[in-house]
């Protein structure tokens, strides 16, 4: 998909498709009043029709207009204009996508970055088109033998904006929403293969062929070389599967040779069984999506290199299935971290815990300036805060307000979440240093108290993307999250 910025007479753009806002209350934006008089008032004949009245994700699609150089001219309904926020936008813009890719289009212009979101630039909304319009036209049919047959695809956008001074500030951040656009269906392309494709050694050739695209450099530990290290909770988890686990490690070396490096630790579990704790048959096929921490890391890492972020960053990604077997990990085992400290495994089921706390040490060594692991950690955070929010833990505030901020400019958004002490009393073996669980209560919180055991020397946050990495229903899938989250939040660090 290609994607430019354009100002100027919207009546004269030459395009398969012009969209433009109508407000709650039949009032049209400013590029439809253009629209609308080059017409000769078809826009406001059409709106006492009662055709179309504003209301949010309301569409209408026109044809050849007298006066207008567009083929076709779609209205979007984007509710009412003093209430106009992030989500009802961004909700205007995915049902003009909608429309758009019924139609025969090849080009479209869309002229809703115009509109008066609240706090809001014109920077960011573009930048929103673009996700937008990626997002609704992505599709994951590689493995049907017969794909679905569709119209002639889109392939141009043009985002409309007022004036040179906001072509200036749109350039920019379409290039930036397109990089992290790019990132983002990399990390659902993963996520959405299945557990026999998608092993722990093809997401090591993702990693090196993405390596070798953008520059990056990529190394892949195998058993032996975990054994050497003393990982002995990643290597307890791998036990169960036939499939040999691989660490995967990225180095992305933008900024000063001496800069300490931003490491991403990423959960890998291609396929997550629960173990000897199995789980309930029903669902279980989601469990491909475990890995989303993983891709989530590979689609920001793809995202920084596009970007070309001056700024050093270390991806880190421990793979592996969690299966049971004869030589599967038992509850009541206990283990030896390469911290030194040593775990009850009470419920083979948390394991991502456990092959993160391995990966989590060993980013140790990169004496990173702030680490962030991405995990879909647990069930109990689908409780807590459901599929709009991803939980967010951390060490330190300063580290945690900085992704909140990034999340919120990404719009996607995480909550803070406490990591006090008290909960750690939670976490208690009469056997071994501490156990793998806590009670029930404040399950989230009691894995993430567990992880903050390894990241003692460094800046840490834990995201727990349990309830935002995938969808389920007619929906299902993949959704890429955190990756514009991260993306933004590199981005900033390395302009500042």
């Amino acid at each position: 998909m290609e994607f430019s910025s354009k100002s100027g007479n919207p009546t004269k753009q030459r395009t398969g498709c012009l969209v433009v806002g109508v407000f709650d209350g039949r009032k049209l934006s400013a590029t439809a009043q253009a629209i609308d008089s080059a017409s000769r008032k078809k826009l406001s004949d059409v709106l006492k029709s009662g055709d179309i009245d504003g209301k949010l994700g309301q569409t209408l699609l026109l044809h050849k207009l007298a006066g207008v150089s567009a083929e076709r001219v779609l209205l979007v309904g984007v509710g009412k204009e003093r209430d106009l926020a992030e989500t009802p936008y961004r909700a205007a813009l995915s049902a003009a996508v909608k429309v758009l890719r019924s139609t025969g289009a090849a080009d479209a212009t869309i002229a809703m970055a115009e509109l008066p979101v609240k706090q809001r630039d014109v920077a960011w909304k573009a930048e929103q088109v673009v996700s937008a319009v990626m997002e609704g036209t992505y599709r994951f049919d590689r493995l049907k033998s017969k794909p679905p047959e569709a119209k002639r695809s889109l392939k141009k956008i043009t985002v409309q904006v007022a004036s040179k001074e906001d072509l200036a500030r749109a350039e920019p951040a379409i290039g930036r929403g397109l990089a992290i656009a790019e990132g983002v269906a990399f990390a659902k392309d993963l996520g959405n293969l299945p557990g026999n494709v998608c092993t722990p050694a093809y997401l090591a050739e993702q990693a090196q062929e993405l390596g070798k695209r953008s520059g990056i450099k990529v190394e892949v530990l195998e058993q032996k070389d975990m054994e050497r290290l003393g990982m002995g909770c990643f290597l307890a988890v791998a036990r169960g599967s036939r499939q040999p686990p691989k660490f995967i490690v990225l180095e992305y070396k933008g900024g000063k040779r001496d800069a300490a490096p931003v490491a991403l630790v990423g959960k890998g579990i291609t396929f997550d069984t629960g173990g000897i704790s199995i789980k309930p048959s029903a669902e279980m096929d989601e469990m491909k999506f475990d890995m989303c921490g993983a891709a989530s890391v590979l689609g920001t890492m793809k995202a920084i290199a596009q970007m070309r972020l001056p700024l050093n960053v270390v991806g880190l990604i421990p793979a592996t299935e969690n299966m049971p077997g004869g030589n599967a990990v038992k509850p009541g085992d206990i283990v030896t971290t390469m911290s030194g400290q040593t775990v009850e495994i009470l419920n083979t089921d948390a394991e991502g815990r456990l092959i993160l706390c391995d990966a989590l040490t060993y980013a140790e060594r990169y004496k990173p300036v702030a680490v962030v692991d991405i995990a879909t950690l647990t069930g109990a955070m689908v409780i807590s805060l459901g599929h709009i929010a991803t939980g967010l833990f951390a060490n330190s505030d300063t580290l945690a307000k900085d992704l909140l901020v990034a999340g919120e400019s990404a719009w996607d958004r995480a909550w803070h979440l406490p990591l006090w002490d008290e909960y750690q009393d939670q976490l208690k073996s009469n056997f071994a240093d501490f156990p793998n669980i806590g009670s029930r209560a404040g399950g989230s919180i009691t894995a993430a108290c567990f992880l903050s055991r390894f990241t003692k020397s460094y800046p840490w946050a834990h995201l727990d993307i349990a309830g935002t990495a995938w969808k389920s229903g007619p929906e299902k899938g993949a959704t890429g999250r955190p990756v514009a989250l991260l993306s933004h939040y590199l981005a900033k660090r390395a302009a500042a």
